[in-house]
């Protein structure tokens, strides 16, 4: 990444600016797919090697990229593989500017699944219908795959999907509670994907984008078993009450589901599933970089996973205790935080998760000198917004009241892009073709 990308007002007129760049463009770099790709893929001699484990391939391999980062994986992956690919799927959010031979290259769409994501479904669903037992496919998943590839189970439209997507969205899920849902009403997810695949060995190699790293939610977990029921999807709509708002055929298909079947051991003898990158690659990238620039490093955390607001609160108790007491690192210091917050929609206005937890630090910073909070969506796609995050001091407040602006007015809209946008202040690195959830750096000088 080109630091330069990151350059908003504040930090185009701060003297640390340029080394804060530098600083986010680091994170991104260590979670570069392409990179993580081949860290964990190779081939030698005609001899397969995933993670370090030599692998005899007698039948074809594939291919098949899902999530936002598929492109550039696929892209690795095509080259390292040369020609033993027989052939290769991506699904995607951004199709890339140039093609990757030998790759069929389809969008999705994200964060509503639409048309497109059922027609990548249907593809998907023949791309690996017709695999034998000697064959081998290689998924590249990513964040994003749950919404960019659609296969709802039987009597349950695209229609439903969306409108249920929508709402559990809107009151502020978690992304794991999303994603039991998905998994109970999609035929390729919960393991659906590998068990089309069958008899075929598949091997996913996974850029995660969830807090913990669990593999079924991952993209709501293709090649991974489901340890939950259809019942834990209907707690998850009363836990939030969202039964009556939910379209009848959700709900009937989950109460006329059967439990959950025990994993078919014989199955999942034949998937291997590796992480080859996530929030905590990114975070510790961040923080040596940090400490090349003269910081003093510190991670704090990365399974934020609270309300946005409450999240800048805890944060911004933390940076202003930083600033005060050099604990838990000496001025200047970097402190990041990592993980997926949630927001609850009370107003019309735009914005994402990011953009939202740097407006509620606004007035938690206000007239605080020498301390500086930077949101960032590793994506570089803040809810449907071209930020990726904002970036917030102790003079933010006073300079949106100078333009009429009262942070806690537009917060109250969720109006967090509007906000930022006016100060100059939204974080824009365009599609960053990665997706490691999201971090948050507290600054002291």
């Amino acid at each position: 990444m080109n630091p330069d990308l990151f350059l908003t007002q504040t930090l185009r007129s701060h003297a640390r600016g340029d080394s804060i760049a530098r600083i986010l463009a680091a994170a991104l770099d260590a979670v570069e797919p392409g990179e993580a790709v081949r860290r964990y893929l190779s081939i030698d001699n005609g001899t397969l090697s995933l993670a370090g484990n030599s692998m005899e391939v007698k039948g074809k391999v594939y291919v098949l990229g899902v999530g936002k980062a598929a492109a550039a994986m696929t892209l690795a992956g095509v080259d390292l593989l040369g020609p033993r690919l027989h052939a290769g799927l991506v699904v995607t959010k951004h199709k890339p500017e140039k093609p990757i031979p030998g790759v069929e290259i389809i969008e999705g769409g994200h964060p509503i699944p639409d048309e497109r994501s059922l027609d990548a479904g249907k593809r998907v669903a023949e791309f690996v219908g017709s695999l034998v037992r000697d064959d081998l496919l290689i998924c590249l998943i990513s964040g994003g795959g749950s919404a960019l590839v659609v296969s709802p189970v039987e009597n349950v439209s695209l229609e439903d999907m969306q409108s249920m997507t929508a709402s559990l969205l809107e009151c502020g899920a978690r992304i794991d509670e999303i994603n039991i849902l998905r998994r109970q009403l999609d035929k390729l997810k919960g393991g659906g994907l590998a068990q089309m695949a069958a008899p075929a060995r598949v091997v996913s190699l996974i850029l995660s984008d969830v807090v913990g790293n669990s593999l079924e939610t991952i993209a709501s977990g293709p090649t991974a078993p489901d340890p939950t029921t259809a019942e834990d999807a209907l707690a998850v709509l009363e836990r939030y009450k969202l039964v009556k708002r939910t379209p009848p055929s959700i709900v009937k298909a989950l109460k006329q589901r059967k439990k959950t079947p025990e994993n078919d051991k014989n199955l999942y003898s034949r998937i291997q599933n590796i992480i080859i990158g996530n929030n905590l690659t990114a975070a510790q990238a961040a923080l040596k970089q940090a400490e090349d620039e003269g910081f003093h490093p510190y991670l704090l955390r990365t399974d934020l996973q609270e309300e946005a607001c409450d999240a800048a609160r805890d944060l911004c108790i933390q940076l202003r205790w930083a600033w005060k007491m050099g604990d838990p690192a000496p001025r200047p210091a970097c402190i990041v935080a990592g993980g997926e917050t949630t927001v609850t929609l009370q107003g019309n206005g735009r914005g994402g998760r990011n953009t939202e937890l740097a407006l509620a630090s606004v007035s938690e910073l206000a007239d605080f000198p020498d301390v500086m909070l930077v949101t960032l969506a590793s994506d570089g796609e803040d809810g449907d917004t071209d930020s990726a995050g904002a970036v917030v001091t102790g003079d933010t407040w006073r300079q949106g009241i100078a333009l009429d602006m009262n942070a806690t007015e537009f917060l109250n809209r969720n109006d967090s892009y509007s906000y930022f946008d006016r100060l100059d202040d939204l974080l824009r690195p365009g599609p960053t073709g990665t997706n490691v959830n999201d971090l948050t750096f507290l600054f002291t000088f």
